[in-house]
């Protein structure tokens, strides 16, 4: 199946020199949550004003269900929602008069159910006749998510959906973009939250200079590159690892007489059972085992470090 955005050695660069985007090759599938993750700079941001046709590429091509974002402008944009990071809504305007204004920018017809539905789904009907200046911050996102669905596009942008929103907002905002993909909708995201991505995405991009250093499964990547790290309690503090431990490369500290253990979490010989082994050798008694899996974050930073 072709995928319902297609990204082709896509680059940017301005006048003054600076390379925002290196190459850039991608291909997004149609209901599948996208997330991409970057430092401040990276390029997410420059990525997607190019999809959207906000922004012209230097070279390369973007096409959104087979048609151009620069030839095929109109068909591609059609397609298209985008929910910028910065709240910029008319201040006097009903939520629902800003919805049917979007509509009519794309050349649709008033569907006064089609409206309804949506500001049901994202928890705003009951205040449909109130202006958005009236509204919460939570609120405002979701009128500008219910804005950009409005002409009902295949695929929609969420660009730090979640930016400045509190912790209960965010997950409710993860409800939001749980149901949409539910009811079809392609959905990219960046964010400097990696717990949101962890939360909600199935694939993951990582993005750094310009350059899109992978596109992975979620899953695929926290198992193909994370590690495990077993943290051992003794019952007693040593003054020092004994040297017959040495090739394990533990960790030891005497605060809380602790040993820690790092091993591949995909790896064929964990080390594990010969570890306890020579540890019982060692006259060594333990208090307690628990291990703790390398989470989306740990990985986004040593993917970003290694390549700084």
């Amino acid at each position: 199946m072709s995928p319902i955005v297609s990204i082709e050695n896509l680059s940017k660069r301005y006048d003054s020199g600076f390379e925002a985007l290196k190459s850039v090759n991608l291909a997004i599938q149609e209901g599948e949550i996208l997330a991409l993750l970057g430092p401040n700079g990276a390029g997410k941001t420059t990525l997607i004003s190019i999809i959207c046709g906000l922004v012209n590429p230097s070279s390369g091509s973007v096409k959104v269900g087979g048609f151009d974002v620069v030839k095929d402008f109109r068909q591609a944009r059609s397609l298209i929602g985008l929910v910028p990071q910065e709240i910029a809504l008319e201040p006097f305007q009903t939520v629902y008069d800003a919805l049917r204004f979007t509509r009519g920018l794309f050349g649709k017809r008033h569907d006064a159910g089609l409206l309804k539905s949506i500001l049901e789904k994202l928890s705003l009907w009951d205040k449909k006749d109130a202006k958005t200046m009236e509204l919460s911050g939570g609120m405002k996102r979701r009128v500008l998510i219910a804005k950009a669905l409005c002409h009902e596009p295949r695929v929609l942008f969420l660009d730090e959906p979640t930016a400045g929103v509190d912790v209960e907002l965010r997950k409710e905002m993860w409800e939001v973009v749980r149901q949409l993909k539910e009811d079809g909708v392609t959905i990219i995201l960046t964010t400097h939250y990696i717990d949101e991505a962890e939360a909600i995405a199935d694939r993951v991009g990582v993005i750094r200079g310009g350059e899109l250093l992978l596109v992975e499964k979620k899953e695929a990547l926290m198992q193909r590159m994370g590690q495990r790290q077993m943290r051992i309690e003794l019952m007693a503090p040593l003054e020092a690892v004994p040297p017959a431990l040495a090739r394990y490369n533990l960790d030891y500290s005497a605060d809380d007489q602790t040993l820690t253990y790092s091993y591949e979490a995909n790896g064929e010989r964990t080390g594990i059972a010969s570890l306890f082994a020579d540890l019982s050798a060692a006259g060594i008694i333990l208090r307690d085992v628990e291990t703790r899996q390398s989470s989306l974050e740990d990985i986004f930073v040593g993917l970003v470090e290694d390549k700084s």
